[in-house]
């Protein structure tokens, strides 16, 4: 059994936001295999459907950002998910382009505070992520002004191809392995703007 996370903040405000890419994913991959929503649990939003055979559980947790590990600790503990390999996280970077992809096994919060806040939970960095480019911060603006930003037309358009690259991934990792959606996404690209 898998679990998918996808992270981001509640609330209309925050739609289509920078910092709701996980959300945006798991939406799409909702779409993409019709999943029933099975309500809330743990303070998060979570639907369970079947990926290549294998019993998949999406999830967005409702407790905003900065406190995204509680509810994917408590789910992981609920559904016995190993986070090592069972547990894939989806977020937001701003020190990929927007449009680029990368896909790492463990790893570092750089200066993520959701994934900060879900190593500390699970006592482990070691667990799966899929980052969607944002890009960089303009010089002189505010990290959080950034992130709770909404792109432009024409980036929205790439995170767009992006999203649904992430949700294409998730397939990949859980069909084929890991090293296959790596093989596939992290090659550099150069995005077209």
């Amino acid at each position: 059994m898998y679990l998918v996370v996808g992270l981001g903040n509640p609330g209309k405000q925050y739609e289509a936001t920078r910092h709701n890419m996980g959300f945006d994913t798991v939406d799409r991959l909702v779409e993409d295999y019709n999943v029933p929503q099975g309500g809330v649990k743990f303070n998060a939003m979570y639907g369970k459907t079947m990926i290549g055979g294998e019993k998949v559980i999406l999830m967005k947790p409702l407790s905003f950002m900065n406190l995204s590990g509680g509810p994917v600790r408590e789910m992981a503990n609920y559904f016995k998910i190993d986070p090592e390999s069972e547990l894939i996280v989806i977020y937001d970077d701003i020190d990929l382009e927007p449009g680029q992809l990368r896909i790492r096994k463990q790893g570092s919060a750089g200066g993520h505070n959701g994934i900060k806040d879900i190593i500390r939970q699970l006592g482990t960095e070691k667990f799966l992520r899929i980052k969607v480019g944002v890009g960089a911060k303009p010089k002189g603006w505010d990290l959080a002004d950034h992130v709770l930003g909404r792109f432009s037309t024409e980036d929205r358009k790439l995170v767009d191809e992006a999203i649904a690259k992430a949700a294409k991934a998730v397939d990949i990792i859980i069909t084929q392995g890991t090293d296959a959606a790596m093989n596939e996404y992290n090659r550099k690209v150069p995005v077209q703007k």
